[in-house]
């Protein structure tokens, strides 16, 4: 059996690059299902892999990477109407999230 040979390897920037494109909230961990960053959404009950994240991932990415202009917080920062925390993050602020990933 020949050994199989290699060319050079490929720098990451331009893997990242090649790779087939998917949805920017991979980036980070699932809350919902704990999938780790980088892999797919899984149904927690029978473990079948997901082709989309689940809502719970789009909003931790869009709240860890993009200011709210509704609530005026920082990245990673929850939003809040007028004091009080939301349980999801203002839909201006995936508009923003969105337009920094493209």
């Amino acid at each position: 059996m020949t050994a199989r040979r290699t060319g050079a390897p490929m720098p990451e920037s331009i893997r990242h690059t090649l790779r087939a494109p998917q949805n920017p909230a991979r980036a980070v961990e699932c809350p919902h299902c704990g999938a780790a960053a980088h892999r797919p959404c899984r149904l927690r009950s029978t473990g079948r892999l997901l082709a989309q994240p689940h809502p719970q991932r789009i909003s931790a990415w869009a709240q860890a990477s993009a200011c709210c202009p509704e609530c005026q917080v920082e990245p990673t920062t929850p939003c809040h109407d007028e004091g009080r925390a939301r349980g999801s993050v203002h839909a201006r602020r995936y508009q923003e999230a969105e337009e920094t990933a493209a």
